[in-house]
């Protein structure tokens, strides 16, 4: 009877010099990520609920458009403290930041924070920054919206141009 001996041992396979590219370069994850600015509306997520309801006129919900700065490699959604006093936002909570220099520090959260961007809205809480003069659009607004990030033509691109979707398992 003939007996069978194991195969010889091969060297561990290694990773190869390159790897597919995807996601494409360009978007979220690519080697080409960078910041650009977008125009964004923010208002008081209590006051466009009281227009809907028929109890505040559609020109008195505090709201404003500012310049916001796409970034995903940030987290949330953070707006400069002067917008959310004139948005009339509540105060929530401190949250401990990290900067991208890798500083630390508390900041204040405001409640109902409307947020529209390329025709979607959605409610935020936003951590709010003192010195800041522009929004920060983060990777959970993002995900939230439905938007990808296309960073070599410098804009963000719905994944499906008539509605957001979205996974649930």
């Amino acid at each position: 009877m003939k007996t069978r001996s194991a195969p010889p041992r091969t060297k561990a396979a290694h990773a190869p010099d390159k790897w597919p590219e995807w996601p494409p370069h360009g978007l979220i994850g690519g080697p080409l990520m960078s910041r650009f600015a977008v125009d964004v509306e923010l208002a008081n997520y209590f006051d466009v609920e009281l227009a809907r309801q028929g109890k505040l006129r559609p020109e008195k919900v505090r709201r404003t458009t500012i310049r916001g700065v796409v970034d995903p490699g940030a987290s949330k959604l953070v707006i400069p403290s002067a917008v959310a006093d004139q948005l009339g936002l509540p105060r929530s909570d401190r949250v401990r930041v990290t900067y991208a220099d890798g500083r630390k520090g508390w900041r204040d959260t405001a409640d109902g924070a409307w947020l529209s961007l390329l025709g979607r809205h959605s409610v935020y809480i936003a951590v709010l920054e003192p010195k800041r003069d522009s929004a920060l659009i983060g990777a959970i607004v993002l995900e939230d919206l439905d938007l990808l990030v296309d960073c070599k033509n410098q804009k963000l691109v719905p994944r499906d141009p008539r509605w957001i979707l979205s996974e649930i398992e």
